[in-house]
């Protein structure tokens, strides 16, 4: 008879902290939206719309619904925006139009250098934000951001972008996602326009006559680092706290067309790889289609053929002196759209404790090769409270293993206003092989109070040759008002869990992790918020043995002019069972390890056209000492033009051996217009002492469609030990042209 997984301690936690929450929900007063003055407009529907040209000269806006009322949340809280904004808002059949005028007593005084897509940039310059939470559910929404050159970025939100930290990023938030919208801006004497459609093809809304949708605006006033807010939302949320939005209503008789896209493209290049003496040369061309046909207002399937992800970035280099593996973010398109949708996970960005799946597993080697994928689909979307998520992707034959064919299907269930309830199930199973995984999962989101949230899963996997220990369950409980972010979370990873379609830095551990922090504004010395914090992490083996315990103080201070200094010491306990391979041929050996971590960071504002990033942590490490140093030095020389470098560098001490590790990259973007960009970036990493270069060149000749040219390479020479020589040996060339086309109706 196979043994239960051993999760009762996260079944006895589950149950308490519900019924504590019951009793909480009784308690404490709500903080509902009823109390707040919710901001109202009614779109004005008009025959035609404009052309998109960056001047509100045409008649048709004379009729636009006006919205001129804006509140600051940063640096005062409540007080109107020191600089008028006004937007003008009218839809047609087939979009939403957007008229913004963004005045600005000193013009000159404008914060815009970054032209490309994207870009992160954007939001710590002058920008302009909406985000559309269409089926008005609280928890999930569409962004748009542009800047005065006329720069795009978009995103796709899901439950309010929650679990993030500052500079940390949150698994909530897609940045990767590219909708079809349009965008013209221009500077004038007193400020800077912006004209913006967003095609209604491009959202999903509810199958409804009258549509009634959650809005909110917000501008950042660059110079003064001062954003404001039509849907007023206290200091410690964002934009992504849809729940607190505004309302879009009267708009009727919407239209998607026949909501149908389809994108072929085709793809030509050549390759030279150098291994061991032999060289090999390849060319290549080929061709696929993907396919987004809309099945109704809410439900959307994707369907690929012979997908190419040719025009994906490359990941940026990173050195692990950790015994876990680290985590890389998705960039690959076809995976992107709704994959929030999907998620089923712990509740936080930084330090993960796992996600059930993780698309990197799919289409790519555990190295990072590309692996062909033959076919794939996706539905997604959502039928009046229900969310639904099915993915089936084929792969071939690669690197001498068989074939894999991935099956992945969720469902949730919205309840209240921002709770939900759903199911996760993930089978993988080889081509021609008996090898299979499976994943099930039920998961949570209880929201009984604004400032209170409360997420957790109960997962079990199944492999062959596995039979107890394959039971996991985690359980997060955030508090999160103005003064205060206190958490506790708890997870139960067992033995034999085996999501081989997500991410799981480590098992058969017991984790128990308390946070708390407080965020003062003193109002002196330029301070505008203090961000103390302490937690604590305490893991234990299955058996309740100590096997990792960590003592977190920090000390965050981010300053009036957007400058920000950090100041942390850790405490850390480490068992280990078996030798840690630091590097090859030094090994740490089994034991208790106790030592302690110093940092110190400071970050100058990122939006100045000069801007700089310094590290540096002394610390313990094992049985010896490492310092860890980082410089990153970044100018924006022109509103077409910039750059940033930044070298790191690791210098460990053991008693088995001394060494070091180094990492360098440069980035340069050049910008000759929003729709025509070119990124190199040349990265150098010590520890496989190693060169790589990659330069992509995107060109939008319209909305949807592109033109890229990629050129990769990687040098490497393994027979000089100083490393002088690693510009002498090519050992993987790339060059790839990548033409896609949409077509709609």
């Amino acid at each position: 008879m196979t043994e239960s997984p051993r999760i009762e301690p996260f079944f006895t936690l589950y149950a308490a902290l519900v019924f504590a929450l019951g009793a909480g929900v009784l308690a404490v007063p709500l903080t509902a939206q009823g109390a707040r003055q919710v901001p109202d407009v009614s779109a004005v529907y008009v025959e035609q719309g404009p052309v998109i040209d960056g001047v509100l000269n045409e008649a048709v806006w004379r009729d636009a619904a006006l919205l001129d009322a804006f509140t600051q949340q940063e640096p005062d809280e409540g007080a109107p925006s020191s600089e008028r904004t006004e937007v003008l808002l009218m839809y047609d059949r087939s979009a939403l139009y957007l008229g913004v005028r963004a005045f600005d007593s000193s013009p000159s005084g404008l914060t815009a250098t970054e032209m490309r897509r994207d870009s992160d940039r954007i939001l710590s310059e002058d920008n302009f934000q909406i985000i559309l939470d269409t089926f008005r559910d609280g928890r999930s929404g569409y962004m748009f951001v542009t800047n005065p050159l006329g720069a795009q970025l978009d995103q796709q939100v899901f439950n309010e972008g929650e679990g993030g930290l500052p500079g940390r990023g949150t698994p909530n938030i897609n940045r990767d996602w590219d909708g079809v919208w349009h965008v013209a801006t221009q500077q004038t004497p007193d400020g800077w326009v912006a004209e913006i459609a967003i095609p209604l093809v491009t959202l999903r809304f509810p199958e409804s006559e009258s549509q009634r949708w959650g809005m909110n605006l917000m501008r950042n006033i660059g110079r003064r680092n001062e954003q404001a807010f039509w849907a007023p939302i206290p200091k410690p949320y964002q934009i992504a706290k849809v729940s607190l939005a505004g309302t879009l209503s009267g708009m009727t008789s919407l239209s998607r067309g026949s909501d149908l896209r389809v994108t072929p493209f085709l793809t030509s290049g050549a390759s030279r790889v150098t291994d061991a003496g032999d060289v090999d040369n390849s060319f290549q061309r080929d061709m696929g289609i993907d396919v987004k046909y809309g099945l109704s207002a809410g439900l959307n399937l994707d369907i690929t053929v012979n997908t190419d992800f040719a025009q994906a970035e490359v990941d940026d280099e990173q050195v692990n002196l950790t015994r876990f593996p680290l985590f890389f973010p998705e960039k690959r398109d076809f995976f992107l759209e709704n994959s929030g949708q999907f998620k089923v996970g712990s509740a936080t960005a930084f330090n993960r404790l796992a996600d059930l799946f993780f698309t990197r597993r799919i289409g790519l080697s555990p190295t990072g090769e590309q692996v062909p994928i033959r076919a794939g689909a996706r539905l997604t979307g959502k039928v009046g409270r229900n969310d639904i998520s099915v993915l089936n992707v084929q792969t071939g034959d690669a690197f001498g293993r068989s074939g894999e064919n991935f099956l992945v299907t969720r469902y949730s269930r919205h309840f209240l206003s921002r709770s939900r309830v759903g199911g996760l199930f993930i089978n993988k199973n080889e081509t021609s092989g008996d090898h299979f995984n499976r994943t099930y999962a039920v998961d949570m989101t209880l929201v009984p109070h604004d400032a209170f949230t409360v997420t957790g899963f109960i997962a079990k996997t199944e492999t062959p040759g596995m039979t107890d220990g394959q039971g996991a369950g985690y359980l997060n409980a955030t508090w999160l008002d103005q003064k205060w972010r206190i958490y506790g979370e708890y997870a139960n990873l067992g033995d034999n869990f085996n999501p081989e379609v997500g991410f799981l830095p480590r098992r058969g551990i017991r984790l128990t992790k308390l946070h708390f922090e407080r965020d003062p504004r003193p109002d002196l010395l330029g301070i505008r918020v203090m961000q103390p914090m302490v937690n604590v992490v305490y893991i234990t083996d299955q058996q309740n043995r100590l096997v990792s315990r960590r003592y977190h103080s920090m000390v965050g201070t981010a300053f009036d002019n957007g400058a920000y200094l950090n100041l942390w010491y850790n405490h850390n306990y480490e068992r280990l069972d078996e030798p840690f391979i630091v590097r090859d041929g030094v090994a740490i050996a089994p034991g208790g390890y106790s030592f302690g971590e110093w940092q110190v960071s400071f970050n100058s504002n990122p939006s100045r056209k000069v801007y700089y990033q310094l590290n540096y942590s002394p610390q313990d490490f094992y049985d010896g000492t490492r310092t860890d140093t980082r410089v990153t030095l970044g100018a924006r020389m022109s509103s077409k033009l910039s750059a940033e470098a930044s070298y790191a560098r690791n210098d460990i001490e053991l008693p088995a051996a001394s060494f070091d590790v180094e990492l360098a990259s440069l980035r340069i973007d050049y910008a000759l217009s929003p729709a025509m960009t070119l990124r190199a970036i040349s990265q150098y990493n010590s520890s496989t002492d190693q060169w790589s270069t990659s330069a992509r060149f995107r060109y939008t000749y319209m909305p949807g469609s592109d033109i890229y040219l990629v050129y990769d390479e990687l040098r490497r020479d393994l027979d000089d030990p100083t490393g002088l020589g690693v510009l002498n040996e090519y050992r993987d060339r790339r060059l790839i042209l990548k033409v896609t086309h949409l077509l709609t109706r």
